[in-house]
């Protein structure tokens, strides 16, 4: 069932050390301010807080209470307060009113304000303002990197997509530059990094910096080569429905530092559970990465052998019962448990999943991907615009639309956008505004649309000889740019045969084979090539930005010894579970193991939020 990895593959570092060195380091801040003191916690740092230090750790560092950051008067009757944030303006306007009011009656206390993963100017300046930067003691706590599993490894930024693609905001690129120099720090130097987008290009540079502005330490490098890629260079991948068991998890359950909440639904109880989704849960390690269509089978399988196995019991003696209580059975029921959760979380999917509505979803994805059946696609979202179905939904085939045909025509740009208004407001004004600005959703404009029936023909003419007709027509309008990459990297494969997804042949088999995941095979291409050579025309189809450059390590970029194998790929904006997929299925065929770094774990539906005008 789960795919077997190839016997030479390589061992990938021990990141532990990350957590060890981010635990450390904030213990030694709290340490600053010796005695007993309360914490406040900006609320999307407390789960990855836990990861790091848990609740008994902080008490032993006199942490008296712990608080969540409301932006509401404070309770807290400690004489001194501690507060862990982002470096947000509006946090830091909260904090000068807490340190204010207790002016008002001339309540004497201490302040320490700890920013992480680092502090901004903006930040101090607002303490200026507010007359109380010399109240309050500043630090950073540079916790820039979570490892969530072997190989996932996450910046947990989720709003660095937001920021920087659409606010032009780029004070995170140095945040990318400085995970990636601990990173390099600690299992490089590495043999060459490659890379894709303006964003990319910038925290390259800013790790460059660092790198020389520290000294050099001669060290066994335990990362091969390092690729860098912008998340605005493929938007397709991630507004494509999720089919693999991972992916299905994180949309529906939602997966939050590498841990999920099953309800009273999955559990099959009147409790809620938090699971960790890792390697060391062996079931979920077995399905993480399959199609959803062979999951259950995997699962009835698992539970089958797992009754085998307790059905060894029967006819043991004292001394050999003694030996299965201590040596397996403990292990057995924890696999039970687990395995039991799994099942009843396949069948919350498979009610909300598997039925009519999300076959012909898919289907309609399967065409956009094609480009085949446009009207009736146009139709469908109209429905399903109509019906009401789901705001983001909508939104996500509106967008799949608008790229996958460069653009919507001027009258279905219009129809499409007065019925998404009038069914989901007139506040989504602005979230077509954003959407434009990405180039997620746009209106072809006069001189770049081809007739429809160029278009049949084009779409029909795929042999060699007539291949000069279709540039012709091709160039009678400026070119798809989705559907030109489509070509040149074979991203949608010819059906010429059924596709098992139990024997998955290429990466495709994580979108039912219907794609290929342009990130993916942007990386397979250079890694094969050892370079952009011969992919010229691809790059300027992408906006360029792209680079490659030899590291100082003077290790052969082609020789074939284990750290060679050993590729970090650093998704700038985000990175869905169906990339990860995808890498590792790319690792299993290749020899490779992808280590994946991550500003954040993204999907359709996280994507979309972060732009919608009225967010939800």
């Amino acid at each position: 069932m789960a795919h077997s990895a190839r016997r030479d593959s390589p061992e990938l570092p021990d990141f532990s050390i990350l957590k060890r060195l981010a635990r450390d380091q904030l213990i030694y801040l709290l340490e600053q301010l010796p005695g007993k003191k309360d914490l406040f916690i900006e609320a999307d740092l407390m789960s990855p807080l836990d990861r790091i230090a848990n609740v008994s750790t902080l008490k032993q560092h006199e942490v008296d209470k712990l608080y969540k950051v409301e932006h509401k008067p404070v309770i807290s009757t400690s004489d001194q307060l501690c507060f862990l944030i982002r470096p947000r303006i509006q946090t830091v306007k909260w904090i000068c009113d807490v340190v204010n009011a207790d002016k008002v009656p001339g309540k004497s206390r201490r302040y320490k304000i700890i920013f992480t993963p680092q502090k901004f100017y903006a930040c101090e300046a607002v303490l200026e303002e507010q007359g109380i930067f010399g109240d309050v003691t500043i630090d950073e706590w540079p916790f820039y990197l979570l490892p969530l599993d072997d190989d996932i490894i996450s910046l947990e930024l989720p709003e660095f997509f937001q920021d920087n693609f659409l606010a032009g905001d780029q004070r995170w690129v140095r945040t990318a530059g400085s995970a990636l120099h601990l990173l390099y720090s600690l299992y490089g130097p590495f043999s060459k990094v490659y890379g894709i987008g303006r964003c990319s290009k910038m925290a390259y540079e800013s790790w460059r910096e660092q790198v020389e502005e520290g000294e050099q330490k001669a060290r066994q490098a335990e990362i091969g080569n390092v690729f860098l890629i912008d998340r605005d260079v493929d938007f397709v991948t991630p507004l494509c429905s999720q089919v693999v068991y991972e992916g299905l998890v994180d949309d529906i359950f939602r997966i939050k530092c590498g841990c999920v909440e099953f309800g009273p639904d999955v559990t099959s109880s009147d409790k809620s559970v938090k699971v960790m989704l890792n390697s060391q849960d062996k079931v979920f390690s077995e399905i993480r990465n399959e199609h959803f269509s062979n999951v259950f089978g995997f699962l009835s399988q698992k539970a089958r052998n797992l009754q085998t196995a307790y059905d060894k019991r029967r006819g043991m003696d004292i001394k050999q019962m003694k030996a299965f209580v201590s040596e397996e059975l403990k292990g057995l029921k924890q696999e039970h448990r687990l395995l039991s959760l799994h099942i009843g979380a396949s069948e919350s999917i498979m009610k909300k999943k598997t039925k009519q509505d999300f076959q012909e979803l898919l289907k309609t994805e399967h065409l956009l991907l094609e480009g085949f059946e446009i009207r009736e696609c146009i139709s469908y979202i109209e429905e399903h615009i109509n019906r009401q179905v789901s705001m983001v939904e909508s939104l996500r085939l509106l967008c799949l639309l608008s790229i996958t045909e460069n653009g919507l025509l001027p009258k279905d740009y219009r129809s499409l956008k007065a019925q998404y208004l009038q069914s989901y407001g007139v506040d989504h004004l602005l979230t077509f505004s954003n959407l434009r600005q990405l180039g997620l959703l746009v209106e072809q404009q006069p001189g770049e649309t081809l007739t429809v029936m160029e278009s049949k023909v084009g779409k029909l003419v795929n042999d060699k000889t007539a291949g000069k007709l279709t540039d012709a027509f091709s160039s009678l309008a400026k070119k798809s740019n989705f559907r030109a990459l489509s070509r040149k990297l074979n991203l949608v494969p010819k059906m010429d045969e059924e596709y098992d997804l139990r024997v998955p042949r290429d990466m495709a088999y994580i979108f039912s084979g219907a794609y290929i995941p342009l990130s993916c095979k942007l990386i397979e291409q250079v890694l094969e090539r050892d370079g952009w050579m011969g992919l010229e025309e691809v790059t300027r189809l992408l906006n360029g930005h792209e680079f490659a450059v030899t590291g100082s390590s003077g290790v052969d970029s082609k020789g074939k010894n284990d750290t060679q194998r050993i590729i970090l790929v650093m998704f700038l904006g985000g990175c869905t579970y169906s990339e990860i997929s995808a890498l590792r299925f790319l690792g299993r065929e290749k020899g490779y193991k992808f280590i994946v770094v991550t500003t954040a774990i993204t999907n359709s539906s996280r994507l979309l939020e972060a732009l919608l005008g009225n967010h939800v």
